[in-house]
């Protein structure tokens, strides 16, 4: 309509995924700010209040901390399979089935102690996750059948499990009223670091590092690109695309029953609401930083501090409506600086620059 196309760029500009995120964040803070005055408030104050609720002191910091653990290995689980152009949209169920999975190692040793137990809680967790993608990635390696379809009609399943097992086997006969399952053994509580955060702080981020370096630095995160990039490249150099798709897909749903794991650590017995919607904020989180796994531990600590202060400025008579506002605009505007990061603006029948656009 007005001559313009995008033509995909040579090179693409360096550090595109912070200046991405950067972008959306401005854009979406200068945005909100104007909300703030038609609402009546100081978009300063108000910013300020997010601001020290998110990083003011060490309780304001272990408030973070725990909002961004889950939303970063989350991000991170739809991140991995994302680097090879998959979806994986049941990290929400993956983290149900970690849960799941942990409190029946609980109940199966309530007497072991905590070095013991908590482990092996992680590691049932962990399992849960892997073994619910399983389904999915078998169907997709082997059968084409779409992962996106399979791995979201699981979240359901998964849901549905929790629920009998927290209304049924798992019910706590003292219980009165609403259902809950017993309470978890005391040993099986994760370790404090400081004030609300505990060591799934260093656990998840020992995680994310991991996956960010081989991601980005070694042969496996080249072979996940190069795999989601192009079938026909992926073949030609030997890389078995079927085995890729299903390590992916089985390693992406671990890290989502990781999350699981945290969380139950983090409380005081498994309830049908334990994911708390993790799962599909940490596809935000994924998006926000071009699913790449290095990106997502920066990501999922801004996005968390978002949250945060996103509750504190409710007490200053502010709508929750904007505060939910800015993080959706935080995610448009990273992802519409994203497509500039890596396209141009081009006159359409400009010569050469035109045969570049069409042919990109």
């Amino acid at each position: 309509m007005f001559g313009l196309r995008l033509a995909k760029r040579e090179n693409p500009i360096r550090g595109g995924q912070f200046l991405a995120f950067t972008v959306g964040l401005l854009v979406a803070l200068l945005i909100g700010a104007v909300l703030l005055v038609v609402a009546g408030h100081s978009p300063l104050d108000i910013y300020t209040t997010m601001a020290d609720a998110a990083f003011g002191d060490p309780q304001a910091w272990s408030t973070t901390l725990n909002q961004a653990v889950p939303l970063g290995l989350a991000g991170l689980a739809v991140a991995v399979a994302g680097s090879m152009g998959l979806w994986n949209i049941g990290a929400e169920g993956q983290i149900i089935a970690g849960a799941i999975a942990g409190s029946w190692v609980a109940r199966l040793g309530p007497d072991l102690a905590g070095p013991i137990l908590i482990p092996l809680m992680i590691l049932a967790a962990v399992v849960g996750g892997a073994l619910l993608a399983l389904g999915p990635a078998l169907a997709r390696a082997h059968l084409g059948v779409n992962e996106i379809i399979t791995t979201l009609m699981l979240n359901e399943v998964a849901i549905r499990i929790v629920r009998y097992l927290v209304n049924g086997p798992w019910k706590d006969p003292a219980s009165i009223g609403f259902p809950v399952a017993p309470e978890l053994p005391d040993q099986a509580a994760l370790p404090t670091l400081f004030e609300r955060a505990n060591i799934a702080v260093i656990i998840a981020a020992a995680v994310l590092a991991v996956f960010g370096y081989f991601a980005a630095r070694s042969k496996w995160g080249f072979e996940l690109r190069v795999a989601g990039s192009s079938e026909k490249a992926a073949e030609y150099v030997g890389i078995s695309l079927k085995r890729k798709i299903l390590t992916v897909l089985v390693l992406s749903g671990a890290i989502a029953g990781l999350v699981g794991g945290l969380r139950l650590g983090s409380t005081d017995r498994i309830v049908e609401g334990i994911a708390e919607g993790w799962g599909f904020a940490g596809i935000i989180v994924a998006a926000l930083a071009l699913m790449r796994p290095s990106g997502v531990a920066a990501v999922a600590l801004a996005f968390g501090a978002l949250r945060v202060g996103g509750v504190a400025i409710k007490g200053q008579g502010v709508p929750a409506s904007i505060s939910e506002i800015i993080q959706a605009i935080v995610l448009l505007g990273a992802l519409g600086a994203a497509v500039f990061t890596t396209y141009r603006i081009d006159r359409a029948g400009s010569g050469s620059t035109s045969t570049e656009a069409a042919t990109a």
